[in-house]
């Protein structure tokens, strides 16, 4: 860690302020500690200012665009200035459109359903499902895991300019969609090289910023991708809402995502007893029903909490927090710290990583139950990345109280922990010091495996 790095850490950012960050728990050892939250890649804490934002605003809810009361006025404004909030976030450029999704899936699985017909899809096999697995009605091709940055540009434009599907002499649409951060790895992935890439061979761009957005600033207009997805629940805004950011014409000219009140400009009555319908060509034809109006209010919020913060400083102190981990790590020899594109590549607050002679699970369940220490195990939904990275094929988990393989064999899932502007100091250091306990000593209490989980054995 460098000393410049560390200074600019502790000096100007201490932790934004999160929900949850004094909720104590009981240690099966006895007494309680201050939990540890290690799981934002999975779900991030509200942030402070958008649970208050949201609380000052919840006696003034109200339906939207439909209704003539002040509520139901004032809730209207609300959402489509949060709207525009969460486009100068994200950079758009003026005709992109901003459509509120349920999450990042949500987003992906409604441009999945817009694409024209024959297009074709390019997809890493180091996606998280919710980009791996939204294209079936498309000819998709799956591309192998890159070994490094520039790997991951050669591969891409080698499938471009392989691909098929000529219409007229030329090619038919394409897609690539794309992580911005590995939600197993945190490594940070070319996303300008790849888009460059992409447009160079008449393709287009999604960039799935799940894991990128609540660490770093993204800009569709700089990153030069055509759309951009993401959930509020990484973002410090748990209130079930994400985000589909960009062109508009392929969304327009689609049928709408789900068809009822809200989509539809015009609805009438044929002759014949059937129905005619005019859909709306903006944002509002992929928002049908009563829209989260709380949930996209609160994703505004904190997009200018990050942004009043300012990312620079942000970056510094996970940046800090990485370092620390990883060099915690670094002294334990049984633990391997699982990467594609080497320890040095840049990489957001997401590390996985296996203990040798251990169940990921039993490991993960000891740091809860003795440590008061929230990380996550298994596959990550990302199935393929994580047993390309430890060279296993699908298995049968072992039972929690027992090593999951024999020494030498292979692990069949990871660990991993997750940070980020709200992690204090005092969490990832007792993190690291309890991995290096519970690697030299031992559980110090029996595990059992229940319902498919691994729990403490009770009596």
């Amino acid at each position: 860690m460098s000393v410049s790095t560390a200074a600019v850490a502790q000096s100007v950012c201490a932790p934004l302020p999160v929900l949850g960050r004094d909720v104590t728990v009981p240690l099966v050892t006895g007494g309680e500690v201050t939990y540890a939250a290690l799981d934002y890649a999975a779900s991030a804490p509200a942030l402070q200012r958008v649970w208050d934002d949201v609380a000052a605003y919840a006696p003034y809810y109200g339906s939207v665009h439909r209704g003539a009361g002040y509520l139901s006025q004032l809730s209207t404004d609300l959402f489509e200035n949060a709207r525009k909030t969460v486009a100068e976030f994200l950079g758009c450029r003026a005709d992109d459109q901003v459509v509120f999704t349920r999450s990042t899936t949500d987003s992906l699985n409604l441009l999945a359903a817009a694409l024209p017909a024959d297009c074709q899809v390019f997809v890493f096999e180091t996606e998280h499902h919710a980009s791996l697995l939204p294209w079936r009605g498309a000819h998709v091709t799956y591309l192998d895991a890159p070994g490094s940055p520039r790997q991951a540009v050669e591969t891409l434009e080698r499938a471009l300019a392989d691909r098929a599907v000529p219409i007229e002499g030329g090619h038919g649409p394409a897609l690539v969609c794309v992580t911005g951060a590995s939600n197993v790895t945190g490594e940070l992935w070319p996303i300008r090289e790849l888009a460059a890439a992409a447009h160079a061979h008449g393709a287009r761009i999604v960039l799935d910023a799940a894991q990128l957005a609540p660490h770093h600033p993204v800009s569709v207009r700089d990153l030069d991708v055509d759309w951009v997805a993401f959930s509020g629940h990484k973002l410090y805004a748990p209130f079930g809402s994400g985000v589909l950011a960009g062109r508009a014409d392929w969304l327009r000219e689609a049928e709408p995502y789900l068809a009822g009140g809200g989509a539809s400009r015009k609805v009438t009555r044929r002759t014949d007893g059937g129905v005619d319908v005019e859909w709306h060509d903006t944002a509002a034809r992929h928002e049908a029903g009563s829209p989260n109006v709380i949930g996209a209010y609160a994703i505004a919020s904190a997009c200018k909490a990050l942004t009043e913060a300012g990312f620079d400083t942000l970056v510094a102190r996970e940046q800090y927090l990485i370092e620390k981990v990883r060099a915690g790590l670094a002294e334990v020899p049984e633990v391997r710290v699982l990467s594609l594109f080497g320890d040095d590549a840049p990489r957001v607050g997401v590390i996985s990583f296996v203990v040798e002679g251990w169940n990921s699970s039993h490991f993960a369940a000891a740091l809860s139950a003795e440590y008061g220490i929230g990380v996550r195990d298994g596959l990550f939904c990302a199935h393929p990345l994580v047993r390309t990275l430890l060279g296993s094929d699908p298995g049968t988990q072992g039972e929690c109280g027992s090593p999951e393989a024999a020494p030498g064999e292979k692990s069949l899932n990871a660990i991993r922990v997750s940070f980020g502007a709200g992690t204090p100091d005092e969490h990832v250091e007792r993190f690291v010091n309890a991995v290096e306990e519970l690697v030299r000593n031992g559980a110090k209490w029996r595990y059992r495996t229940e319902d498919g989980r691994c729990v403490p054995a009770v009596g």
